[in-house]
């Protein structure tokens, strides 16, 4: 969400903005916050003015009271009365004026960063670097469920009569190797400096408004029927929810934080072949970095984590690489985001598995995060965040690039410890 004022005076930058991310049709939506803007402050003027008079003319009954001017008095009476009667008006409209005005700014994107390459969709997303050498290996490369049946880890068969489409059973070494992903996770993060932390896994509507667009709500979360409660998406949207409406001295800046969680989606619509099994998926598991930083450092932050994601997966043998996404990619709030992709041998394409985003302040501004300065002025603070990992949908690419020629999978050196040693998976 923008700030008001900048709206205000900067109404061609904003629908500029708009057309950039190739929006048009919010652009209606830039005049309305303007014309409800100004009808809320010439509101709040006029009531202002309707109460200082109210009071001055509240004391004046007295004085003609006191001096037996009963009739003069009961003419200011009515006026004071008349005035109450409009104040109590106003402040009704008042609340309709802003409750449109709220609901009208939460619609118009976030100011996208100058280096944001322009794009439809994601298909003009932007490849900027490549990590590792892309193999395919001269054996044939099966499906990442028939790999993990040839371990006897999968059971999808049993998932989708208990819970439906979308979920899995994992078994034996399999499920041994997502949490072992996980827990190597957690370490090297803990190992950049980073606070490990595991959040609420549901949060409150206001929490959902702060952290997300609408429109990403309705396509992802779950609801709780019957209460105020959303299964998260990402552990992200508890963990920068976790400052609603605090004021952090500057000098507890940044807070760098990285969090498990479960995470569950809607995933809405039809999906092509490569996207089933543990693609695309209602429930995963995820290690999240999240960052709270001052305005100026952001973009070094931003560059920072996601270079992390690369290491990370290239300490696991896995080429991968690092794709910008163009302006009408980037979901409403984020001002530059990019999304790391691992190379899949079967498929001899990337594919995506985990995302890095810089926010700028429009979470701060809507979850009334601010931070007081050490000059004692307050401002909002940045916010960022990025996946380290996602099993399943990484196994994918670990299964795959890890695979001998005999159905083992090797498991790379810094996992063996997490999988009590073992240095290969075998059918």
């Amino acid at each position: 969400m923008l700030d008001i004022k900048f709206i205000r005076e900067n109404p061609e930058i904003v629908k500029q903005n708009i057309r950039n991310k190739f929006q048009d049709q919010k652009l209606p939506f830039v005049d309305e916050v303007i014309a409800l803007d100004k009808e809320n402050r010439s509101i709040k003027q006029e009531v202002e003015e309707l109460r200082a008079t109210r009071n001055r003319l509240s004391k004046e009954i007295g004085k003609l009271m006191g001096q037996g001017r009963k009739e003069e008095a009961e003419e200011v009476k009515a006026q004071v009365s008349a005035d109450g009667a409009r104040i109590d008006e106003l402040t009704a409209r008042e609340r309709e004026v802003e409750a449109g005005l709220h609901k009208a700014m939460l619609l118009i994107p976030n100011i996208i960063d100058p280096s944001v390459p322009l794009g439809r969709d994601d298909s003009e997303n932007v490849e900027r670097e490549r990590f590792g050498e892309p193999r395919v290996p001269n054996f044939p490369i099966p499906y990442h469920t028939e790999i993990m049946e040839r371990l006897g880890g999968i059971d999808m068969d049993a998932a989708g009569r208990v819970a439906g489409n979308g979920f899995y059973y994992f078994l034996g070494d399999v499920a041994r190797l997502h949490e072992a992903v996980i827990a190597y996770a957690r370490d090297f993060m803990i190992d950049k400096g980073f606070t490990y932390c595991i959040p609420p896994f549901m949060i409150h509507g206001n929490v959902v408004e702060g952290v997300m667009s609408q429109a990403d709500m309705d396509a992802m979360m779950y609801k709780v029927e019957g209460e105020d409660l959303y299964l998260i998406g990402t552990s992200e949207h508890s963990m920068v929810g976790r400052y609603i409406d605090q004021i952090l001295p500057e000098a507890a800046l940044p807070q760098t934080l990285t969090s498990y969680s479960p995470c569950f989606r809607k995933e809405k619509g039809a999906h092509g072949l490569e996207e089933r099994g543990v693609y695309r998926i209602h429930q995963f598991e995820k290690q999240e970095m999240i960052v709270v930083c001052r305005p100026e450092e952001s973009m070094d932050w931003y560059e920072k984590m996601w270079r992390w994601s690369v290491e990370f997966f290239r300490s696991l043998d896995i080429p991968v690489r690092q794709l910008e996404c163009c302006s009408g990619d980037l979901a409403d709030l984020k001002i530059k985001s990019c999304d790391i992709e691992a190379w899949s041998p079967r498929q001899q394409k990337y594919f995506e598995v985990g995302s890095c985003s810089n926010l700028g302040d429009a979470q701060a501004r809507r979850l009334k995060l601010r931070v007081k300065g050490t000059d004692g002025r307050m401002f909002l603070p940045h916010t960022l965040n990025n996946t380290v990992v996602a099993p399943p949908r990484m196994l994918i690419s670990f299964l795959e690039n890890n695979l001998q020629p005999d159905g083992s999978v090797r498991i790379p050196e810094v996992l063996r410890p997490y999988m009590g040693g073992k240095e290969l998976l075998q059918p």
